[in-house]
């Protein structure tokens, strides 16, 4: 994209809200592109990418092909490799033999990747969206206006708090801000981690490791009926395809949100390394005695309670129908994440399409709106797209859809079949 001045009566090809990897994907695979203009509007001061989970050594569970670019365009300057090669560490990486980068490692890629681009306006907070003479005008907290044929959404999905912690007191926090609150939370006589994916796992892992420094007693309780790994074969990772997506999204609605709700283990589970790990680590501290952490499943969370630096929380072992509770002065929840649909998005809600549950209906094409191809959402279609919308791999495949739809034609090409398996008869 040629960079030319913001002006009010400037009218872009398009604008991204938000920029997550898919929105910061999408800006580096246009960059090139001098048919599209384009513009991306972020909040935060710079790119950040789960600050409170850069947890020492932890990595992604994708290789790292499944970079910004590389699976849309391999020759792209914007790749992870490249990245490597000017950072002076791609021979390391290559004695490594590692596929799987390390977390705080991507991070910094992507906010290399972010400072070459001229099409990202960091710092700018969007208020509200309009739809004025066939074109979507895009307002800031600073006054400015930007116009645009279509808009791109990638204000990512929020931390969730489950509904027995709504508007509960004291120092409690979500996974997404563990690091900021390590310190403290280790000086409490007892911690309990709620939630049973790779956060929770991470987070364990980090204060097991502590436990006999500190002196804390540590809890991990979930409603899983069991802490399972993340699934991870390559029959299973087909499932990440185009045909996948094709097949899944002509299923019966009814169909897709039973399916969304079963294939949790497909994107949400633990990797297999660390929960061999963690046992391994608990079978090391056990040496010299009884070590004060009790891990427990089937537990759901119903209620909790802050009173005198003391959390009662309140669980009911699903597969037993009994209730117990923990007190704990320290809390973390290890509950994921949810999308919500934006505030700024109200005046041009009925331009929006749902579906019976409420939630967007996100097109094959990743449009949301009545004409089909004026605003795209990243993300946030698990119940349209399956486990193909929060992958990163398939964060290019979906860029290379949307930008096709932006220009009319393909630059990028999109793969239509790359799975040896039938989904559909």
């Amino acid at each position: 994209m040629t960079a030319r001045p913001d002006t009010p009566t400037r009218t872009h090809d398009f604008v991204g809200i938000g920029l997550g990897p898919f929105n910061l994907g999408l800006a580096c695979l246009t960059e090139p592109i001098d048919e599209l203009d384009g513009v991306f509007l972020e909040s935060k001061p710079r790119f950040e990418w789960h600050a409170g989970m850069l947890l020492d050594g932890a990595h992604l569970q994708t290789p790292f092909m499944s970079d910004l670019v590389t699976l849309a365009d391999p020759t792209s300057p914007y790749s992870f490799l490249n990245y490597l090669k000017e950072k002076g560490r791609l021979y390391s990486f290559y004695i490594r033999e590692n596929f799987y980068p390390l977390r705080v490692e991507y991070d910094d890629y992507c906010r290399w990747a972010a400072g070459k681009l001229s099409s990202i306006r960091f710092g700018t907070t969007v208020t509200e969206v309009t739809y004025e003479d066939e074109l979507y005008v895009v307002k800031t907290t600073a006054g400015d206006s930007y116009r645009a044929r279509h808009l791109v959404l990638g204000t990512g999905t929020p931390p969730y708090i489950p509904e027995a912690c709504q508007g509960l007191g004291g120092d409690f926090s979500h996974n997404s801000r563990y690091l900021d609150n390590k310190a403290e939370l280790q000086k409490k006589d007892s911690i309990t981690l709620v939630g049973s994916g790779q956060s929770a796992a991470e987070i364990y892992h980090d204060l097991l490791s502590e436990i006999d420094v500190h002196g804390y007693r540590l809890n991990w309780v979930t409603r899983s009926p069991r802490f399972f790994p993340l699934e991870y074969t390559k029959l299973t990772l087909e499932m990440t395809s185009p045909e996948y997506v094709d097949y899944f999204r002509e299923l019966p609605e009814a169909t897709r949100y039973r399916l969304t709700a079963e294939q949790k283990g497909l994107f949400k589970g633990i990797d297999g390394d660390l929960i061999n790990e963690i046992f391994d680590l608990l079978y090391q501290k056990n040496l010299g005695g009884p070590v004060p952490t009790r891990l427990l499943t089937n537990s759901a969370l119903t209620s909790a309670r802050h009173e005198n630096g003391t959390y009662t929380l309140r669980f009911r072992q699903e597969e037993q129908g009994k209730e117990f509770e923990l007190d704990s002065q320290g809390l973390i929840l290890a509950t994921g994440y949810r999308y919500t649909e934006p505030e700024f998005l109200a005046p041009v809600k009925d331009r929006l399409v749902y579906d019976s549950h409420g939630n967007f209906d996100v097109a094959r094409n990743y449009a949301v709106d009545v004409t089909g191809r004026g605003i795209f959402l990243q993300n946030a279609g698990v119940h349209t797209h399956s486990i193909t919308s929060p992958d990163l791999g398939m964060g290019p495949y979906r860029n290379a859809y949307i930008i096709r739809e932006l220009l009319g034609s393909e630059y990028y090409p999109v793969e239509k079949t790359i799975a040896f398996q039938e989904f559909a008869v």
